[in-house]
């Protein structure tokens, strides 16, 4: 059984930045829900519970889990909102929290470490490029310095 916190210093610290001010417009409404193409094909991805669960003050399950990662960026709940309740910035915002406090799913470490070694998702090797000149399309450097950008 989750226990419910009894305090609002969870959604006091999503409405402190940019993006999280109107969480507590939410009326649970459904729309940020129901044109949301994640939820669509995976229905444990749930905006408006992600939200209500942040209104419960339950800030280490949301931060823990790993449905704040499947958000696709798509902007469709944060254009259809009646409440102008930026969900994608939410998601953006605790997705931030999460990873400064360690909580990033491995898949999602691996990514940014491959970007860390190879400039990508993925290293492009010697048969990419053959595939792709087969194509006509022009070849990849195998290796993209992103060290400036990446600075810790």
């Amino acid at each position: 059984m989750i226990k419910v916190k009894q305090t609002n210093d969870f959604i006091k610290e999503i409405m402190s930045y940019p993006g999280g001010e109107n969480i507590l417009r939410c009326i649970a409404c459904g729309t940020c829900s129901a044109g949301c193409p994640v939820h669509e094909k995976n229905e444990n991805f749930n905006p408006r519970k992600i939200i209500r669960m942040i209104k419960l003050g339950l800030r280490e399950e949301v931060l823990k889990s790993d449905y704040i990662w499947l958000c696709s960026v798509c902007y469709n709940c944060y254009e259809r909102c009646p409440q102008d309740v930026k969900c994608t910035e939410i998601m953006r915002i605790l997705r931030n929290i999460a990873a400064k406090e360690g909580y990033v799913p491995q898949g999602v470490k691996m990514q940014l470490e491959a970007i860390e070694k190879f400039g990508r998702v993925y290293e492009i090797e010697e048969f990419d490029n053959k595939k792709r000149e087969k194509m006509g399309l022009a070849k990849l450097e195998t290796k993209v310095d992103l060290s400036k950008l990446l600075k810790k």
